[in-house]
């Protein structure tokens, strides 16, 4: 698959995902209408899920990026620093070397080396790097990992992975406050609203109250599964940029060595980082299990890649091959 290839496929993925999460949206309204009643004539759980679910959407879509960034105390670089100066210069490189506008830059106090890409497209994207990683790695180390993130900002994996982080949060909140409310009980069906109390109505109860306990889960499960999988593209596109895959190999190798969780960084823009910064033992493991519930490919396998590339890439004089 060739970055255009790549580039639709995560526009397309996009708009599905914004179906899916608004069916989910109307799927918990329905059901609220249907459990308590409202003693009027529309649908008024529905109606307001519907609204909730396009107020997300589109405040996800347009301010996503500044709810993470905050969310992360990020602010603007001091140019006064030199090595936040520097990862400024290396930042332009990399947005002429990918052909993309130059993001806007942040800083985030956090001493643990870390670094992540956010926006909805190259034109609006930003991207924040912690301190601990200006501090740990080389000029060209840096580079590298700013090809990578670059990468992901061109690939537009920034826009589907925000769409995706923003409307699984709301949808978990969502779900959150169904459950309270059917737990705390409320005006059942067949009561003087007139409501049926048939199987149909019964089964439908049924898989509204599943899907308000799986909702949470397959929304964080969907996040995980979006952002594994591009890891892996977004490093070796990456490397392409530089033309130096060791870099990103040895700068995640550095990453790796460091024990801390990157503490500035939560749950729910873990997915966004370069490395994971919840310190997640499952990030370290191959499997099914570890590919469903994992935000990220393990970094020592994302760094026998970048080698393996290395070594194709080097010209191999003097050896024929049978």
């Amino acid at each position: 698959m060739n970055i255009y290839e790549q580039i639709n496929k995560n526009k397309r993925s996009t708009r599905l995902f914004l179906l899916i999460f608004s069916l989910l949206f109307l799927l918990i309204g329905l059901g609220a209408d249907h459990y308590y009643g409202t003693g009027a004539q529309m649908p008024v759980f529905t109606l307001g899920a519907l609204g909730g679910s396009i107020a997300v959407s589109f405040s996800g879509y347009f301010y996503g990026d500044r709810l993470i960034l905050n969310s992360a105390h990020a602010h603007e670089l001091d140019f006064s620093d030199l090595k936040q100066k520097q990862w400024q210069n290396i930042i332009e490189e990399m947005s002429i070397a990918s052909g993309i506008p130059v993001p806007k830059t942040y800083l985030v106090d956090d001493a643990d080396p870390n670094a992540f890409a956010t926006g909805r497209n190259p034109q609006h994207a930003s991207l924040a790097v912690t301190r601990g990683l200006l501090e740990v790695l080389s000029r060209e180390e840096l580079q590298a990992v700013a090809a990578h993130e670059m990468s992901h900002i061109r690939n537009y994996d920034v826009r589907l992975m925000l769409i995706v982080a923003v409307l699984a949060g709301s949808v978990a909140l969502l779900a959150d406050w169904a459950r309270r409310m059917t737990f705390r009980g409320g005006q059942k069906r067949g009561n003087s609203n007139g409501k049926s109390n048939g199987p149909a109505a019964v089964i439908f109860l049924a898989v509204w109250i599943v899907s308000l306990i799986l909702a949470p889960l397959v929304s964080r499960l969907v996040a995980m599964c979006v952002s594994r999988r591009r890891e892996y593209l977004a490093d070796a596109s990456g490397a392409e940029l530089t033309r130096n895959p060791l870099a990103l190999a040895k700068a995640l190798e550095k990453i790796s060595a460091c024990a801390g969780p990157t503490e500035s960084i939560h749950q729910g823009s873990a997915h966004l980082c370069i490395a994971d910064p919840l310190g997640s033992a499952l990030n370290n493991s191959e499997g099914w299990f570890s590919e469903l519930f994992g935000t990220h490919p393990p970094i020592g396998q994302r760094i026998a890649r970048l080698k393996e590339m290395s070594y194709i890439s080097q010209p191999q004089s003097g050896i024929r091959l049978a």
